[in-house]
């Protein structure tokens, strides 16, 4: 499993993309599937840059952290098709290593409010992920896993991720989108290891 820490105030300056997955549209908000999306969104208005260009079929925007250069993006494709905007948007802003790119997305395999970074490694069936592994022809990415749990009929995950949680997941979710954030953050300040140190231990 990749699992390389960054060096924070390294030489030689990172330039990161951030990808937030989701669905376009105002019909898709607040839905499970969008929660990835969300993350993102929330760090560039944290840093009062909300993304709101479109570049490369996304909302983009620029931010700095610790220094380091970093994109953010919310695709515009429709999630099946992430992986063409995302490619598109590594080629345009010079980012080679897939190590510099950080996904963040929605995961059913894990409880609804929780969190996990993870290096590498499988897709967990989710579109997004496929397609994006598809484009790039690497799976060595890193992703920020956003957990919305499992729907009470297995067959019945697409209506689940497409729904809108009620009031109280909401509210763990919103909780859990801006530990996405900040996880963000992390992972540029302080490296994988130590950023997955920190969030992947909470329950």
């Amino acid at each position: 499993m990749l699992r390389r820490s960054f060096k924070k105030n390294s030489s030689e300056s990172q330039r990161f993309l951030v990808v937030g997955l989701g669905n376009p549209g105002k019909e898709y908000d607040g839905t499970r599937h969008n929660v990835g999306a969300a993350a993102v969104q929330a760090l560039g208005i944290a840093h009062s840059s909300p993304l709101k260009k479109m570049r490369e079929q996304a909302l983009t925007n620029e931010i700095l952290i610790d220094g380091e250069k970093v994109i953010l993006a919310f695709p515009q494709t429709f999630m099946n098709n992430s992986g063409q905007s995302v490619k598109a948007l590594m080629k345009k802003n010079s980012v080679k290593n897939p190590e510099n790119l950080i996904v963040v997305h929605d995961e059913m395999d894990i409880p609804s409010g929780d969190l996990r970074i993870k290096s590498g490694g499988g897709l967990a069936g989710h579109n997004g992920l496929k397609s994006i592994t598809a484009h790039l022809k690497t799976q060595d990415y890193l992703r920020i896993r956003i957990g919305v749990g499992k729907p009470p009929n297995k067959n019945n995950g697409k209506n689940y991720v497409l729904n809108r949680p009620n009031r109280a997941e909401q509210e763990e979710l919103s909780i859990v989108i801006q530990e996405a954030a900040d996880a963000i953050e992390a992972i540029i300040c302080e490296g994988v290891d130590a950023a997955m140190a920190r969030f992947n231990s909470r329950s």
